[in-house]
């Protein structure tokens, strides 16, 4: 079946419509989640409420944009409240670490080899660092794996401005771990 005629019959009451939709879109909506907070029991919770939030909100839905896209915007604008509410918003730069803890960090980590692991742990704690608008379009397009297109209509904002966060973004990343980075000129990827 089509995905307009599972959102008309699940806007009619249809429940087994809307349980298609959401099989199709749980692991896009937990991933979402996961990319934002960073927490596998949060992010599952917070994927589980965005779904009953599109639920109820589904009579207001116009099919102006695709339902992932409407989706994938609820679940932004879910878990962002939640941040905000549990007082989780990334204010905490990472400039703020004591200078000592940077060096002796920067030292233990030259001296190992990262492990893909630790790699991933670290980029995603200095992403936690970013702005809450940096995050969302790093974690829509690096992650998530979404088009600039498809994360202009999410964020409602225009192209332009998808390209221009995420270069700013990158750029932001990398110089925050610069000094984690190894002096071979191996940049981890990013």
């Amino acid at each position: 079946m089509e995905e307009k005629e599972l959102v008309r019959l699940s806007k009619e009451g249809d429940e087994d419509a809307f349980a298609v939709l959401v099989k199709k879109y749980r692991i896009k909506v937990f991933n979402l989640a996961f990319s934002l907070t960073h927490d596998r029991d949060i992010a599952d919770d917070l994927a589980q409420e965005a779904f009953i939030k599109a639920y109820y909100a589904l009579p207001r839905f116009q099919l102006k944009s695709g339902f992932g896209t409407w989706l994938y915007r609820i679940t932004i604008n879910h878990v962002r409240d939640y941040l905000r509410k549990k007082g989780r918003v990334r204010q905490i730069s990472i400039d703020n670490i004591k200078e000592s803890a940077i060096r002796q960090e920067d030292k233990t980590m030259k001296e190992e080899k990262f492990t893909e692991e630790q790699r991933r742990k670290l980029l995603h704690q200095t992403l936690q660092t970013l702005p809450e608008k940096h995050q969302a379009v790093l974690s829509l397009r690096d992650i998530q794996g979404f088009s600039y297109e498809e994360i202009s209509k999410i964020l409602k904002i225009s192209p332009g401005t998808v390209d221009s966060r995420i270069h700013r973004a990158r750029k932001m990343l990398r110089k925050k771990l610069a000094p984690f980075l190894s002096q071979e000129g191996d940049n981890h990827g990013l």
